[in-house]
């Protein structure tokens, strides 16, 4: 492939050499250069791409992409642009065929609600013949191959990667989150989603690695919406219209609001024995009626968001009906079957803010018992477990404290200081620090109508002890638990 071919989309200038010549791959690792390799400097948050210039050079890159002024040896071409990170997304696109052209692609971004919904719109779609690809952040799945995730958005060539296995898999479309700091690092540059979607937006994600304020924030998340053909939002968010403020596609909205195209009416909740759910009525583009087994209000928007999207794909309302009553998402509210007398779940909610979000929406269902069993992680923030401590002191009747991912901590201290956090509240509470241990306590002390969540681990199947990852699948712990062992 010459070089030129893989530049074909872009502004760049040629510093040094010919843009003329062949090029073997495309790379922005270091570490994976090969004889004839193009190699693309990134400057990121840690190192800078452009330091290892002589160093490639030495290893057989015959061309390197820089967005400073660098020195390289002669017999190097040097191409110039603007910015490598976009550099490397067209490049990547170009590099594997442009394969995001070849299916429909829908992105979601919002601070909560996106992996659930991704879940969904697949359910749905593949309900009617769609073979659909979906990028995430529990996973990646291509086919019957699933690959774990590293960021919620990869980088931009393994997106294209992910993108050209998918085509050659027969997928005609794919579902990806979209994360704000994705789009601010330009990993979906030049992808034109067919559809985007905005669920919500709450204070998260703001810090020194990630956007320096709440406007960058809003400002990356609605980036978006200058690069998809149609535009789905939650018009009940009070930042819709920031989001939305620079957007060039066409709009249609849903929620609650009367406002809304898509509406949610007659909302109520639904519970029985080991299940919760919530049920409601879908009016304005669509008229039907609709049960989902994921409990609490925040189910109604991501089923909502998923209506939307099936809509433009044709789906019959009673097809997104069977579809959303047997949508499933791994440790997000995932009830587990073990008793006819209580509800148990497993959920991810690793923060104050899930967990709060979390457990409010279980009370509404009014338990006998709300018993809340979590750890927090070691060489994280003292805050958060301070605030998970409080959060569920105020809101659960029984705290199972137990361990997380201890890391380079001592699992007991880590208790100790969630202890801080809830003593306050004069919440009741239990120590087990043996995760397994804990979660048999909380079954074998289950009354009559509790609903008991286990939180913090969701999809995850490991414990991360000592810079080790041990397998620790909180479905298998239950099912042992369950057998006696």
């Amino acid at each position: 492939m010459k070089l030129n071919q893989l530049l074909e989309r872009l502004k760049y200038e040629v510093v040094q050499g010919s843009d003329e010549i062949q090029v073997t791959t495309l790379v922005n690792d270091s570490r994976k250069i090969e004889s004839g390799s193009v190699f693309v400097c990134i400057s990121g948050a840690v190192v800078d791409g452009h330091e290892f210039i002589s160093d490639v050079a030495g290893k057989g890159a015959i061309a390197v992409i820089v967005e400073k002024e660098v020195e390289a040896p002669k017999d190097v071409t040097v191409i110039r642009v603007p910015d490598t990170r976009y550099a490397l997304a067209l490049m990547s696109a170009s590099y594997f065929g442009y394969p995001a052209e070849k299916m429909k692609i829908i992105g979601i971004t919002g601070t909560k609600g996106k992996t659930t919904t991704t879940y969904m719109i697949k359910s749905i779609l593949e309900e009617v013949g769609h073979k659909v690809g979906l990028i995430g952040t529990i996973e990646t799945i291509i086919g019957d191959e699933k690959i774990p995730a590293a960021n919620t958005t990869p980088e931009s060539y393994t997106i294209h990667q992910y993108f050209a296995k998918m085509a050659e898999a027969g997928c005609d479309s794919v579902v990806m989150e979209v994360s704000s700091q994705g789009l601010m690092l330009h990993r979906t540059a030049g992808i034109l989603f067919d559809i985007g979607i905005f669920t919500n937006l709450g204070r998260d994600h703001i810090g020194p690695n990630e956007h320096k304020d709440f406007e960058d924030y809003k400002r990356c998340k609605g980036l978006l919406f200058q690069q998809c053909r149609q535009g789905i939002a939650n018009v009940d968010d009070v930042y819709f219209e920031d989001v939305f403020s620079g957007a060039t596609c066409e709009t249609e909205t849903f929620g609650f609001s009367e406002k809304a195209d898509l509406r949610a009416v007659d909302t109520h909740l639904v519970s029985r024995p080991g299940y919760l759910g919530i049920a409601y009525h879908v009016t304005g583009l669509m008229d039907f009626d609709v049960e989902i087994d994921i409990p609490g209000k925040f189910s109604v928007y991501n089923s909502l968001t998923a209506i939307a999207v099936c809509r433009h794909f044709q789906v019959p309302a009673e097809k997104i009906q069977e579809a959303l009553g047997a949508a499933k998402v791994k440790g997000r509210i995932e009830m587990i079957r073990v008793s006819d007398d209580f509800t148990l779940m497993i959920d991810y909610a690793h923060n104050a803010m899930s967990l709060e979000s979390l457990l409010t929406t279980l009370k509404e269902y009014n338990p006998t018992r709300l018993v809340c069993l979590f750890g927090c992680g070691g060489n994280r923030s003292k805050e958060r477990r301070y605030e998970m401590g409080e959060v569920s002191g105020r809101l659960a009747d029984l705290t199972i404290i137990t361990s997380d991912n201890p890391r380079f901590e001592e699992p007991q201290d880590i208790i100790n200081d969630i202890k801080v956090g809830i003593e306050p509240t004069e919440g009741k509470y239990v120590e087990i620090c043996d995760r397994k241990e804990a979660i048999r306590y909380a079954i074998e002390h289950g009354l009559p109508g509790d609903v008991i969540v286990l939180a913090g681990k969701g999809h995850e199947d490991y414990q991360e002890i000592k810079g080790v990852k041990y397998p620790m699948d909180e479905r298998v712990l239950i099912q042992e638990i369950l057998s006696g062992h």
